[in-house]
């Protein structure tokens, strides 16, 4: 779904999947984001917005899209869906009314909790059936370099402690980090992982997401 207004798509398809991208904006400017291999991914177009959408925006993308022959979906695009909080309560609620037995799966850096101001775990646990958090790096000083957050010093522990509280409440978590790390830092960021209760899953950097 293409949108006059903001000439970006905010559902889109990749390798079979169907992601909601509803927000650019994001805390991190990581060092091998997708982003910035492109101004888009899949089958669509423009992945950035000239403007921020607003849920009305993302309500008619939704419902010119058909979600009742989806059985599983993304939030993930070019930002930090968190970042659009209230927004992606309204979406995922709203496809949820289309389509309730679909599975929605939130991809995240974890950091929703320092971008909002107040803890969003156990709601975001409630809504989603699957939640994914950048792990990155197993220091919290590696962390902050590869990812260039603006909460130096803080992001990594606060997002180690918004993934344990999202193992209380979801039903599958999992920490992922990506394979241009060294195989020692793997190892490391899986132990780090464990300890949060979390699945552990290293993703490919040449396929994406």
């Amino acid at each position: 779904m293409k949108e006059s207004d903001n000439m970006a798509d905010i559902v889109y398809t990749l390798d079979g999947g169907v992601y909601l991208n509803i927000t650019n904006k994001c805390p991190c400017n990581c060092a091998f984001c997708i982003r910035s291999k492109g101004d888009a991914v899949g089958d669509a177009k423009a992945l950035w917005f000239d403007k921020e959408p607003d849920f009305e925006e993302i309500k008619k993308a939704i419902d010119d899209f058909d979600f009742t022959k989806v059985d599983s979906a993304v939030f993930c695009g070019y930002g930090e869906p968190t970042n659009a909080y209230e927004n992606l309560v309204k979406s995922v609620k709203h496809i949820r009314s289309i389509n309730p037995n679909i599975s929605l799966r939130l991809n995240t850096n974890g950091l929703s909790d320092l971008i909002n101001g107040k803890p969003t775990a156990k709601e975001l646990s409630e809504l989603f059936d699957v939640i994914s958090v950048s792990l990155n790096e197993p220091t919290s000083e590696q962390y902050d370099k590869i990812t260039r957050n603006k909460f130096q010093g803080k992001a990594f522990d606060a997002m180690l402690e918004f993934t344990r509280e999202c193992v209380k409440y979801c039903k599958k978590v999992r920490m992922t980090v990506v394979d241009v790390i060294s195989k020692e830092d793997i190892e490391k960021s899986r132990k780090v992982c464990e300890s949060t209760g979390a699945e552990f899953k290293v993703r490919s950097f040449a396929k994406g997401r």
